[in-house]
C-alpha cells in the first residue's frame, strides 16, 4: 500500500477544525469516506494542500447533512 503525504496536512487540518467545532468523533467515522475523496482530488490533479484541505471540509459537511 502506498501513503499519499500530500494528504497529511490537509488531514490534519480537518480534523483539528472538527475537534474545535466538537465534532471529533464524526470525523473519526467519516475518516474512510473523506480519505477516498481526497484521494480522488489528488488523482485528479490537485496537490495545494489549502484546496485539498477546502475542498475536504466542504466534502465532510455534505456527508454530516446526508446522514441524520
Amino acid at each position: 500500500m502506498v501513503q499519499v503525504d500530500v494528504l497529511e496536512k490537509p488531514i490534519a487540518r480537518i480534523k483539528q477544525t472538527c475537534e474545535l467545532a466538537g465534532i471529533a468523533d464524526t470525523f473519526d467515522r467519516a475518516l474512510p469516506e473523506l480519505e477516498t475523496f481526497l484521494e480522488a482530488e489528488v488523482a485528479r490533479g490537485e496537490v495545494r494542500e489549502s484546496r485539498l484541505t477546502f475542498d475536504g471540509l466542504r466534502y465532510l459537511r455534505q456527508l454530516l447533512r446526508a446522514k441524520p
